[in-house]
């Protein structure tokens, strides 16, 4: 007796609505091994300003953020405020009320896309770029951030640096100080995210 194959029971209309619904079976299983988002469960930023007569840094461990694995859409933001290790109070108090206006802009943030391509669901270190539009006392700038992404199981770890230049962002420099504070600052961050269901 012949061996019947499967499709002899199946109209060809018929087999052909059977493998779309197999394929978008297929791909929502592995789609699903994403389970959501990405947020930041420990992120660091940092900013160095280096000028002929003085380097100041600072820095914040209350970094915020998001990534979206499908859409590869991120999200951060820091509070002006949270920014500590100035050289002094009097750097602090400008920081806040003369550069930032802190009062009036209480967050720095970043919104984009990831260009380049990134398996969230396999280990291994992705260098990628990211664009999108950095808001600073309320001006945003169109830029083009590097950076490295970890993926680890369920976790991912992210690292960047780059450079703000303050004229971007209409931050003015009054003349007595520019031998002090630099038009352009180097940032650094890391953060450690996690899956959110």
């Amino acid at each position: 007796m012949k061996e019947l194959h499967c499709c002899t029971f199946l109209r060809k209309s018929e087999f052909r609505i059977f493998m779309l619904l197999f394929l978008l079976f297929y791909t929502l299983t592995v789609n699903s091994q994403t389970i959501g988002k990405y947020a930041i469960v420990n992120g660091t930023i940092e900013f160095t300003s280096k000028a002929n007569l003085e380097t100041i840094k600072a820095n914040s461990n209350e970094l915020k953020g998001l990534i979206d694995p499908v859409s590869h859409s991120v999200a951060f933001r820091v509070a002006n405020n949270s920014f500590l290790g100035f050289n002094s109070q009097l750097q602090l108090d400008h920081f806040n009320e003369n550069y930032m206006e802190t009062d009036l802009f209480s967050n720095c943030t970043f919104k984009g896309k990831i260009i380049d391509e990134v398996n969230f669901n396999k280990d291994g270190v992705y260098p990628v770029r990211v664009k999108g539009v950095l808001n600073i006392k309320g001006v945003g700038q169109e830029m083009i951030i590097k950076g490295v992404i970890y993926v680890k199981g369920n976790e991912l770890f992210l690292t960047s640096e780059f450079i703000v230049s303050l004229s971007d962002h209409d931050i003015r420099i009054p003349r007595i100080v520019q031998q002090k504070i630099a038009p352009e600052i180097g940032v650094s961050l890391t953060a450690k995210m996690k899956v959110i269901k």
